[in-house]
């Protein structure tokens, strides 16, 4: 049951923001008004939507039991009947998934880390496959990618990249990423044709603000040294390259793809953030609960999420056991929204079962 006193309170509060925005407010106070407003115009929206279509019910009720009126309007407003029904019920589901709770990270940026796993060589090709796939969604998305850096194996592809995604709403669609894939395919260097299977780690890790986190500079080992290139030749004649612990948790971060040691240090203090914000949002979760909802969104890094197979053309997600036979689209970064959506869904099936809506 949708709960009516929740929604007024809501539709209230957004007709207050929207009287605000009106009269002008200072900037600062407008950035914050304008962000809440954008949440709760599609609820705005749909519970308007759906307040006039139940009167529109109670109008052709009248109509439809109106033994007076005229059979053939009657029986119109029998059948319209029908249709408003179909559609008030679609309006109540659409606002119970608005009112579920949010994630506080899903409007952030992330870090996205993949990394070869098991296979070697083909590893390292099937990492730099999904590491594209994921530029070129961003790029139908609308996204920003900034490489932060990056290890290139010796026949292509990456033993490692790590990247920094901007726009809007991309840890809402991209933290069902995290996990191991695994792909099935001949690799260009098998004489005989045989498929081998190869896995590669991604890690969406949601940027956090600088309030967000506070690090200490106590807490920190900053080591500097030359970076270094393929076969450990040296790159550079200035000990530009650093290596930053966080001594309390561990957490190691090097960065050397830039000249500046300054620029290194900043890029390694970025993913350093985002790991620790993460690993703050995963122990909440842990006391939250004792087991993550599901397995979908999980971002257990150590599940095998998905598996690409090339000789059959299929992509299958064993989280929700969706299958699509549409390898290349997927690979090319076209049909992954239908992954996701199903994704989505999926945890947002979970989430109303919980609530008993």
């Amino acid at each position: 049951m949708l709960n009516n006193d929740t929604l007024d309170r809501l539709m209230s509060r957004f007709q207050e923001i929207e009287a605000r925005l009106s009269s002008g407010p200072e900037a600062a106070e407008y950035v914050k008004l304008s962000k809440e407003y954008a949440e709760l115009e599609p609820l705005a929206q749909t519970y308007t939507a759906l307040k006039e279509a139940e009167q529109e019910r109670a109008d052709l009720r009248d109509m439809a039991a109106d033994d007076s009126g005229e059979d053939e309007l009657v029986a119109m407003a029998r059948q319209e009947l029908e249709a408003l029904d179909s559609r008030i019920d679609g309006l109540e589901r659409e606002l119970k998934v608005l009112l579920l709770p949010k994630d506080d990270a899903d409007d952030k940026n992330i870090i996205l880390e993949v990394r070869a796993g098991t296979g070697g060589d083909e590893a390292a090709l099937f990492a730099g496959d999904l590491f594209r796939m994921y530029q070129r969604y961003a790029d139908i998305r609308g996204w920003t990618v900034e490489i932060l850096s990056a290890s290139e194996a010796d026949l292509g592809g990456y033993k490692e990249i790590t990247a920094a995604i901007s726009g809007r709403g991309v840890f809402a669609r991209l933290k069902y990423e995290s996990g191991v894939h695994r792909v099935q395919r001949v690799p260009a260097t098998e004489s005989q044709g045989r498929i081998h299977t190869s896995a590669a780690t991604v890690a969406v890790l949601p940027e956090p603000e600088d309030v967000d986190v506070d690090i200490d500079e106590k807490d920190l080992r900053i080591d500097v040294f030359r970076a270094s290139g393929p076969g450990g030749q040296s790159v550079n004649t200035t000990d530009s390259a650093v290596r930053i612990t966080h001594i309390p948790t561990g957490i190691v971060v090097s960065q050397q793809d830039e000249k500046s040691q300054h620029k290194n240090k900043a890029k390694a203090m970025k993913v350093l953030r985002a790991r620790l914000y993460e690993r703050e949002r995963e122990r909440q979760d842990a006391e939250r609960s004792a087991a993550r909802r599901g397995q979908v969104g999980s971002g257990d890094r150590s599940e095998r999420i998905r598996t690409y197979n090339f000789p059959q053309g299929r992509v299958t997600d064993h989280r929700i056991n969706l299958t699509l036979y549409k390898l290349q689209q997927v690979i090319a970064g076209e049909a992954l929204d239908e992954i996701i959506e199903a994704l989505i869904t999926e945890h947002q099936a979970e989430l109303l079962a919980e609530q008993g809506l």
